[in-house]
């Protein structure tokens, strides 16, 4: 029987995205172990980057001798926390290792081949267009001082982004667990205190098996307008919630510190250097991914000044008319070429994912 060795590296991919923004500093790495072309083992990277994907398919007392083993990124040749994951693919009896990406740190960066075959194993590399991007945040964060940030965004078929009237929501129920899902592959979530303030929203994970994955929260409050009486102030699912202001006197900081707020003061946040020194600060808080949920007018100021690289948009099906609004104009928005669709079921809505310019 022939083996199809792309759908092997597919389901990887698969299996990697089940941490995507849960691994800290490490990418989130998939691996399959496949032996007469059927797959006797799997792992993904475990929470906080350990044990690895390797180590994860092989720790049992299967028989994996002359087995195939795919995964999505290079097995690590270094010795860390944890010894290399090249040496427990030879001391299972692998005999052929296909990867994906090479790892961009230098200590195993363009060496496990080598490594692996001088333990005699075969070693390949497969490139698969449909995950080009997959690692994009990663290679991004081990060279730079600052966190990825993605943003999302609802609106209406008439580009409405505010519903007036009792009901708030935009999109359907299905769009929003898609959301909720979407920010689960997050370590923060920032919006601002205008946003949370109106909407008093939870900005957490709830679908099940998700429900107690609450993303950090990064509140931009320039003037501490934040409201004291908010869900996110009362929640019992511990997460950190980082709060963002220019105002360092105040009785309300006293609040916010015994709600365990933690704080972060700037002198301004108006240009994109004030930005790139806050994201800084970010990083040095282990954020390596952000997603951004505000309001227009804070993600228009991050978009002109070229700091999103990925805008989710949830497309309604449904025009608004009267019943919507927005609070500055959309046109930024509707310039944005809505040409990569996710496939996904919605009843009727769309999800489109909108590369935007980096700098």
């Amino acid at each position: 029987m022939k083996t199809n060795h792309n759908n092997f590296l597919k389901l990887a991919f698969n299996i990697a995205k089940i941490n995507v923004g849960k691994t800290s500093s490490n990418p989130s790495v998939g691996c399959v172990v496949i032996k007469d072309n059927s797959v006797i083992g799997s792992g993904h990277t475990s929470l906080n980057g350990r044990p690895h994907a390797e180590y994860n398919a092989l720790n049992s007392k299967k028989k994996f001798n002359n087995s195939d083993l795919y995964v999505t990124m290079e097995p690590c040749t270094h010795y860390g926390l944890t010894p290399p994951c090249t040496n427990i693919i030879a001391k299972k009896g692998i005999k052929r290792v296909f990867f994906s990406f090479n790892d961009v740190d230098s200590r195993t960066a363009k060496k496990s081949k080598t490594v692996l075959i001088k333990k005699k194993i075969k070693t390949y590399r497969l490139n698969l267009k449909s995950f080009n991007d997959f690692y994009e945040s990663y290679f991004f964060t081990k060279k730079s001082s600052s966190p990825y940030i993605d943003a999302k965004i609802a609106i209406s078929k008439d580009f409405c982004t505010i519903k007036k009237g009792h009901s708030k929501w935009i999109t359907n129920s299905l769009s929003r667990k898609r959301a909720h899902l979407l920010r689960s592959e997050y370590e923060g979530i920032m919006s601002t205190s205008k946003s949370i303030n109106e909407d008093n929203s939870s900005l957490n994970c709830r679908i099940n098996g998700l429900d107690k994955n609450k993303p950090d929260l990064i509140i931009i409050d320039r003037k501490l307008k934040i409201k004291k009486n908010l869900k996110i102030f009362k929640s019992k699912i511990k997460r950190k919630i980082f709060l963002v202001s220019e105002v360092n006197k105040s009785k309300k900081i006293t609040f916010l510190r015994k709600k365990g707020v933690k704080m972060i003061y700037v002198k301004s946040l108006k240009n994109k250097n004030d930005f790139i020194k806050l994201f800084r600060i970010l990083k040095n808080y282990n954020f390596n991914r952000i997603l951004v949920e505000s309001g227009l007018v804070f993600l228009d100021t991050l978009i002109k000044n070229n700091l999103i690289f990925n805008l989710y948009i949830f497309k309604s099906a449904a025009f608004l008319k009267k019943m919507g609004k927005n609070n500055i104009s959309i046109g930024f928005i509707k310039k944005i070429k809505l040409t990569k669709k996710i496939k996904v079921n919605l009843n009727g809505e769309n999800i489109y994912k909108a590369k935007l310019k980096y700098v």
